[in-house]
């Protein structure tokens, strides 16, 4: 198995080291689980070119990890933190309260209903 060597600036050319200033394009992959702290995982993957020698290449241009009343952002070997000043809001929703006695359907009503569903 062929092991690629991990860049360390996704902006500079591996193979001339010349300096990219922009990515050709950028996509996003969202992480499916969350970390331990309940953050899930944005990273900003991008396709680069060479203007010098013409090489093509991918790279991680910066990560996100949101949730659990933080956002960290990582662009590089900097990470940079911020808090939620706020607390989440959970939305109330409509109470529905049944009583028992209020259900008034017979056994043979139940048997009717189960046996059409057939």
């Amino acid at each position: 198995m062929v092991r690629k060597k991990r860049q360390k600036d996704p902006f500079v050319c591996p193979k001339c080291g010349t300096r990219v200033t922009e990515p050709v394009k950028t996509w996003q992959l969202v992480s499916p689980m969350p970390d331990s702290k309940g953050r899930v995982t944005i990273t900003v993957m991008g396709s680069f070119q060479c203007p010098n020698c013409g090489h093509k290449w991918r790279g991680v241009v910066s990560k996100l990890k949101v949730g659990g009343g933080e956002v960290e952002m990582e662009v590089g070997k900097k990470k940079k933190k911020m808090e939620s000043t706020t607390e989440p809001q959970k939305e109330e929703g409509e109470v529905i309260e049944l009583d028992i006695d209020e259900i008034d359907i017979s056994e043979e009503e139940i048997e009717e209903a189960l046996g059409s569903s057939d």
